[in-house]
Parts: C-alpha cells; sequence; structure tokens
C-alpha cells in the first residue's frame, strides 16, 4: 500500500565474504522487484541492522557473522547507514555510545566501527557507512534487584516504553555534533509477536505516545516520527549546516523507494 518503507535485518552465520555478498544481493534483488529500495543514480541505497549484534565479526568466536569486512562490503553494496547498536549488556556492544559516527581507519578489519569520526556540522559525506546509535542509558530499576539497569532502548512487553525512560533516551541527546538541537531517539524490537503485540500497539503503546506528545509541549520540542531513511537524510541535512524544521530535510540525499511514493 505504500504506507512503509523496508530496510535490511539479517541473521547470518560463519560467512565469507563471497556467501554474504550473494545473500545480500539476492535479497535486495527480490525487494527490489517489489519496489522496495530506494535507487540513486542506478544503484540501490538502503540501511542495515545486522542480526545477533555481530556487525563486523563481533563475536571474538566469529559466530553469527564471520566476515571481518562487512562493513566494506556493506557500503560496496549500497548500505548508507548502519541502525544495530546499542547491544549492551551484550559483548558485541562497542566502545563508542550515543553517537552518530563514520567508523575511522580500515574498513576491512574486524570490528571496524569500534572507532570512529562523530558526524560533525561542516563535514561532508565520507565513502563510508554511517553508524547510528540508539540512546544507551543507566536507569533506575523498578521493583527487586539492583537499584541501576543498562537500557539499551529495546521494547518488550516486560519492558515497555515509558515516560521516564523516554526522558532519559533524550537526555542522552544522540546529535550530529554541533546540532545538539535535533535530537535523534532511535528505539528498536523485535516485531510483534503474541507475547509482545499488545505492548507494541495495545494501551501501553498509546500511553507512551500521549506521554510524549505531552512531554513536548510541557518542554517545548517538537516530535518527528522517522523512518530509518528519514533519520538518515535529516543527520545528513544537519551536517551541512541546513537550518529550519528538520522534516524538511526527509529525503534530503536518499529518495523514498517507488513503493512509497505511491501512498
Amino acid at each position: 500500500m505504500g504506507l512503509g518503507e523496508v530496510e535490511v535485518h539479517l541473521h547470518h552465520d560463519r560467512d565469507t565474504r563471497s556467501t554474504l555478498r550473494e545473500k545480500f544481493e539476492g535479497t535486495l534483488a527480490s525487494l527490489g522487484r517489489h519496489g522496495l529500495v530506494p535507487r540513486v543514480r542506478g544503484e540501490d541505497r538502503w540501511a542495515f541492522i545486522h542480526g545477533n549484534w555481530c556487525l563486523a565479526n563481533s563475536r571474538a568466536d566469529g559466530a553469527h557473522c564471520g566476515v571481518d569486512d562487512e562493513l566494506d562490503l556493506l557500503h560496496e553494496l549500497g548500505c548508507y547507514a548502519d541502525f544495530t547498536f546499542p547491544s549492551a549488556p551484550d559483548r558485541t556492544q562497542p566502545r563508542i555510545v550515543n553517537s552518530i559516527y563514520y567508523p575511522s581507519g580500515d574498513m576491512k578489519r574486524r570490528r571496524a566501527h569500534e572507532r570512529g569520526r562523530p558526524a560533525s556540522v561542516g563535514d561532508g559525506r565520507m565513502e563510508r557507512v554511517l553508524c547510528m546509535q540508539g540512546p544507551l542509558a543507566l536507569s533506575l530499576r523498578q521493583g527487586p534487584g539492583l537499584p541501576l539497569r543498562i537500557d539499551a532502548g529495546a521494547l518488550t512487553a516486560r519492558d515497555p516504553a515509558t515516560l521516564s525512560r523516554l526522558e532519559s533516551w533524550i537526555d542522552q541527546g544522540v546529535s550530529v555534533r554541533g546540532k545538539p538541537e535535533w535530537v535523534f531517539v532511535k528505539l528498536s524490537t523485535h516485531g510483534a509477536p503474541e507475547r509482545e503485540a499488545d505492548s507494541l500497539l495495545g494501551a501501553p503503546q498509546r500511553r507512551f505516545h500521549e506521554a510524549l506528545a505531552w512531554l513536548g509541549k510541557r518542554e517545548g520540542f517538537r516530535v518527528h516520527y522517522v523512518t530509518a531513511r528519514e533519520m538518515y537524510n535529516i543527520a545528513r541535512a544537519a551536517m551541512d549546516g541546513r537550518l529550519g524544521d528538520p522534516f524538511e530535510f526527509h529525503d534530503y540525499e536518499i529518495p523514498p523507494a517507488a513503493r512509497a511514493c505511491q501512498a
């Protein structure tokens, strides 16, 4: 119906660059036949989330990936941004947190995203995948156990979105350096299986969006709901020093896919 946008989320294990390339190319071809992949100058442009958080062979044992130079391959095949992290407390969590950044150094090395250069106003687009992280915070735990917990922005039936979590996510200030007034809050779910559906589609989520609207009115900020592609485009506009309403730049660099254009 043209109501949503589709990116690539892949769980894979002990691949080589060659076998992984085959999987990506097959997936992109299938999505492309349905008009779900944006194209720029005749090339596919898409975003990525790695299954099990194992981007660029992040686990020492090589499980759930196997390809050290995955970031290099992603860029070669037209991936413009990675949305995998945060993953704490998992071992795959990189040392960089609450950031939008370009990995630095050799993109063919394992865990190349461990080091990077923050995206900043005045920066141009680099020829590599932009890493766009969600908020990672310490927050108070409700109920028994330790008083603090790690909040990695995952929405589940046991841990639905709440006003207190929202305030914590905003406080992490994920933004383009030099443009702190444009704050990005990227959350994650694992879809809507029965055990999660009510928290994502029912009363808890409705209460969350009502709280978001109330907080925006109280604090004087505007809320923009965006897709992964639109989030990337707005970040790129910030890097280029654009002013005004950020949603004016939701198609700034990567256009919508053909199917989305029908809406």
